[in-house]
């Protein structure tokens, strides 16, 4: 899945991705940029 990275300003693959719960309760997938390794966050839909 992708994610967009702040610092290279473009859409990247999210690596090492897991899907965690925020604390207003949605889903979310969490990773690294392959690039630069800043966290990338992905809000998911509710189930």
């Amino acid at each position: 899945m992708e994610a967009y990275c702040v610092k290279c300003k473009a859409k990247k693959e999210i690596q090492d991705a897991k899907e965690d719960v925020l604390k207003n309760g949605r889903r979310a997938l969490k990773g690294k940029c392959p690039t630069c390794g800043t966290t990338l966050c992905r809000i998911l839909g509710t189930k």
